[in-house]
């Protein structure tokens, strides 16, 4: 049985890897450390993973960067 938990609260975040480096090496990757250090704060606020989804955009002409979009709830 699945149960379901009502959030009266929800954040969005948004954690984009480096222009730079997308530059300079064509893509570099989400910043890891980043996304888990934002997490871990804002679970040490009381703030729940509830969703997230990647997103790649045209980064200039000939380039694509990735995204994280995170939604957290509490």
């Amino acid at each position: 049985m699945q149960t379901q938990q009502r959030f009266s609260e929800y954040k969005v975040i948004h954690v984009a890897e480096g222009g730079c480096g997308t530059l300079l090496l064509g893509s570099s990757g989400l910043p890891l450390k980043k996304i888990e250090s934002t997490l871990n704060r804002e679970a040490a606020d009381g703030w729940q993973l509830v969703f997230q989804v990647l997103e790649q955009k045209r980064f200039f002409l000939f380039w694509t960067r990735e995204a994280a979009i995170i939604t957290l709830a509490r």
